[in-house]
């Protein structure tokens, strides 16, 4: 799985399930975000160094849609905090023990653990309220 996170409302502005970590599956989670977005220029894009992530394709795609790609150093994962605090969430409080007898049912249940991150997860960083909240009163 791949999400793009903005990082001011912590909302999840794009993702994408699939078998495999791929630079598709990245590829996709931001075309959905650049979709649901209006990005300007020289939006700072941020990820770790996955192949995924450094691969041709991928830049390519942030040079298209004018983002600056910034990558963590290797290692370093509290770069990437944000996104880790939402796998780690999704996976303890949302898909432990789960089983899912078809791959549609798993992306149909992540997608409902999006919809209540965005809409209905408070964050202490946004004065506890939710993201799309925090976005209407900005």
């Amino acid at each position: 799985m791949a999400v793009v996170i903005d990082l001011y409302s912590r909302r999840i502005v794009g993702w994408h399930l699939d078998k495999q970590m791929e630079t598709a599956l990245a590829s996709r989670a931001l075309m959905m975000a650049v979709n649901l977005r209006t990005s300007p220029k020289g939006l700072l894009h941020h990820s770790d160094r996955g192949s995924q992530y450094a691969s041709h394709t991928y830049q390519a795609l942030l040079k298209q849609y004018g983002m600056v790609c910034s990558m963590s150093c290797n290692g370093n994962c509290w770069d990437n905090a944000p996104t880790e605090r939402f796998f780690s969430s999704l996976k303890r409080k949302w898909l432990t023990g789960n089983f899912y007898p078809k791959r549609e049912d798993a992306i149909a249940d992540v997608r409902a653990y999006i919809a209540y991150y965005n809409s209905r997860r408070i964050h202490t960083t946004l004065g506890d309220v939710a993201p799309i909240e925090f976005e209407k009163c900005a």
